[in-house]
């Protein structure tokens, strides 16, 4: 089966040539998300926390999508912060989201997101 692509209202929308999500078996391939405001394509206001839960808002929005059961359905994230100082509070809100088995993840920093924004995530998530 060829490669599905992804697309929901619910996640912020792009003009750029990358999908939301692309499903490829019972793997879901989810593009980098920032703390955008779907509705208003804006980036949210508020601490780094709020941020963090956004983005991850976005994310489940886009396994949710594909027929997955939101963050429950998530295997690896990476997340990109542009400052490791604000990596304990991203850590919390992050941690907030998941029970039992949280998924693997890697946080790096980087000199910059696109949108200048602080927090930044992408997803594999297991759809079987």
């Amino acid at each position: 089966m060829p490669p599905e692509r992804v697309i929901t209202d619910d996640a912020p929308r792009t003009d750029n040539p990358y999908s939301q999500g692309v499903v490829a078996g019972d793997t879901l391939y989810v593009s980098g998300y920032g703390p955008v405001d779907p509705e208003t394509n804006e980036e949210v206001d508020g601490d780094i926390e709020e941020q963090t839960d956004r983005v991850l808002d976005n994310i489940a929005a886009v396994v949710s999508e594909a027929g997955g059961d939101g963050l429950d359905d998530a295997v690896k994230l990476t997340v990109y912060v542009t400052d490791l100082d604000d990596y304990e509070r991203v850590n919390e809100a992050y941690g907030a989201r998941f029970d039992e088995v949280p998924p693997a993840r890697v946080c790096v920093e980087v000199a910059r997101l696109p949108g200048d924004v602080r927090v930044e995530m992408d997803a594999i998530a297991y759809l079987g």
